[in-house]
């Protein structure tokens, strides 16, 4: 059955209500924060005598600072109440912010004005837990990358039109004025959306607000780091926020003094890098096929770095006129539209990055501790969103251009990736799995729905290739144990690979009975702790593209664990190039091997007191059919 757009959401009141607040506290957000920095960069001397660089790198890191304060606080608060009931004190507490801004614009008051930059500050801080603890709550499974994508979507076209709107009103005659007005009605419209939210229980309602600020965003930190996984997702996560916050400070002086551009220059690159990153999010449910797909994690970080590095090249190379041009005339000069390409493809590559890290997240970490955990990571976002600031501000102070920033974040972004990538293989090993299905092979996946989301099972499949594990994996919603044939996974070089995705190596009793013994020990284990544990029943690939009989191992693995057993078949690998067939080398494999289809079945789990080998490598056979 076709899957249902990622837009239907919209239609539906336990998604449209919810997402159109956090539309609308996005873009007032950045209307008003946009227009403070436009007037801080063009009109500084009227203001204020510090430099525009020092106040455009300060206003955004005193916006997020209440992150770090509160946002422990904040995921108690979402746990523990409703968070339809949450959303709309946040609206009402929006008003009150704006209120203060407009007497901040009214009387020219600079510092009225950073107060109520630190006052939506806290605003963000008290409704991202709500915001990301919401989605899982009320989404099904394979809605969740789409709802997330959508989110991010709105976000960022929040984000985008809040910043045109911010630097179109201030610079028309009595913009002053107009921001003021807009902020306040943003804001009751805010609140009137969130009146719709429907209610969303609170997964924690006993739970004790912790007045010790510090020690409880300490515990948070601290419960996250328990799964690795998770935790290494949130520092991915705010090594996003790092990036595109210190690219985003930069704008407005980059605007005006290297491309010598008004403020509707300004307003191009904003516009840009926010549709970017728009169509980035929304590609993500179509490329990952409805379910979270951290394959395209690495995928996105490849792209941060080739096209900020090449940002760098196209800015060090633009030569600007003497006399300051608005957007269109910008986009008549050589080497413009370079810029704004790489600052569109930075968008795109950064959803791809984020939107899979956020359903991981909300995913895999403990169900009551949704909240918590976002509030965890907004305590990370913030630090680093503070630390890209001091870096941005301690870099131009030693001399740095701002081209030279975006090359050292771009090369920065290399060491990180590679950093966490390697602590995390599985980010890896499913990019391997998801270039593979989407370049080589056409992969059909059928009734993967059998494979279970928890709990553990044994996987049994036909082995037909070298790569079935990666199709396999491309497959699960978690993590797979392979079990693998020792020698195998002895190999050089791949050894390490191997071991970091914790396989299973395999021997026969007669050939290391030790090996042997421990495999079916550490299978026990895995199962015990809730994993996915796959093994080949036929103990080595085919060469005849045939099935071979099935050994007794699975009936020792089901004898020591009572799980349950899901049958798989490969079908259409077998004469590719990853096969052992030995016929027609370079006709066969070449037809074959570029973009050939092939397809996993999957079938319905078998009771562990049913699942002899015999009865297995039936299910497999008739899963197979006649399509090897």
């Amino acid at each position: 059955m076709r899957q249902p757009s990622q837009f239907s959401l919209l239609t539906q009141r336990r998604f449209a209500p919810f997402f159109w607040t956090q539309f609308l506290g996005a873009f007032n957000d950045n209307l008003f924060k946009t227009a403070l920095l436009v007037v801080m960069t063009y009109d500084a001397l009227n203001w204020t005598t510090l430099d525009p660089s020092l106040i455009n790198n300060l206003i955004p890191g005193l916006f997020i600072l209440p992150y770090v304060v509160f946002s422990a606080t904040a995921g108690q608060l979402a746990d523990k109440f409703d968070k339809a009931r949450l959303a709309r004190i946040v609206k009402i507490a929006e008003i009150a912010i704006m209120l203060v801004a407009g007497l901040g614009w009214m009387t020219h008051n600079l510092w009225l004005l950073i107060a109520a930059v630190i006052g939506m500050g806290m605003h963000s801080t008290l409704f991202g837990p709500v915001k990301y603890a919401y989605l899982p709550q009320n989404l099904k499974p394979d809605e969740l990358v789409g709802g997330n994508g959508v989110v991010e979507m709105g976000t960022f076209v929040g984000i985008l039109l809040g910043e045109v709107a911010g630097a179109v009103l201030v610079g028309r005659p009595n913009g002053i004025m107009l921001v003021a007005g807009a902020t306040v009605l943003f804001a009751v419209l805010g609140l009137l959306a969130s009146w719709r939210i429907p209610p969303s229980p609170a997964p924690v309602p006993e739970l004790r607000i912790s007045r010790n600020i510090i020690a409880e965003s300490w515990r948070n930190l601290a419960f996250s780091r328990k799964n690795r996984t998770v935790f290494l997702s949130m520092l991915g996560n705010s090594w996003f926020w790092f990036y595109g916050a210190l690219l985003l400070a930069q704008f407005p002086v980059f605007s005006k003094d290297y491309l010598r551009g008004d403020h509707s220059v300004f307003v191009l690159l904003l516009t840009v890098f926010s549709l970017g990153i728009g169509a980035g999010s929304l590609l993500c449910e179509r490329l990952s096929g409805h379910k979270v797909e951290i394959g395209l994690v690495p995928f996105g970080s490849i792209g941060l770095s080739v096209f900020g590095i090449d940002l760098y090249f196209a800015s060090s190379g633009f030569t600007a006129g003497t006399a300051i041009v608005d957007w269109l005339a910008l986009l008549g000069q050589p080497g413009a539209l370079r810029i704004l390409f790489d600052l569109v493809m930075i968008g795109v590559f950064g959803g791809l990055f984020i939107v899979p890290l956020f359903a991981l997240i909300q995913t895999r970490c403990d169900q009551k501790h949704v909240s918590r955990t976002i509030a965890g990571m907004n305590i990370l976002n913030a630090v680093f969103m503070v630390a890209s600031a001091g870096v941005a501000i301690l870099l131009l102070g030693q001399g740095f251009t701002i081209p030279e920033l975006f090359l050292t974040t771009a090369l920065l972004n290399v060491v990180v990736a590679i950093y966490i990538f390697s602590l995390v293989p599985e980010f890896l090993m499913r990019f391997l799995a998801w270039i593979l299905i989407h370049t080589v092979y056409r992969v059909r996946m059928i009734d993967t729905s059998h494979i279970p989301a928890d709990g553990p099972a044994v996987l049994v499949c036909n082995h037909v290739s070298y790569v079935d594990a990666i199709v396999i994996n491309a497959a699960s919603p978690r993590p797979i144990r392979f079990v693998m044939d020792h020698r195998i996974f002895k190999t050089p070089f791949l050894r390490w690979i191997f071991r970091a995705v914790n396989a299973i190596p395999i021997a026969p009793a007669k050939e290391d009975p030790w090996t042997m013994e421990k495999a079916f020990v550490d299978i026990a284990h895995a199962l015990h702790d809730g994993e996915l544990v796959c093994i080949f029943p036929e103990g080595r690939l085919t060469k005849t593209g045939e099935m071979s009989e099935f050994r007794s191992g699975i009936t020792k693995i089901i004898e020591r664990n009572k799980v349950p057993v899901i049958p798989m078949a490969l079908r259409g690998l077998w004469g590719s190039w990853f096969t052992r067939d030995q016929g027609n080398l370079f006709g066969r494999r070449i037809a074959r091997g570029m973009r050939s289809q092939l397809s996993l079945a999957v079938g319905t789990p078998v009771a562990p007191e049913l699942a002899t080998p015999e009865y297995l490598q039936q299910q497999v056979m008739t899963l197979r059919g006649e399509w090897k």
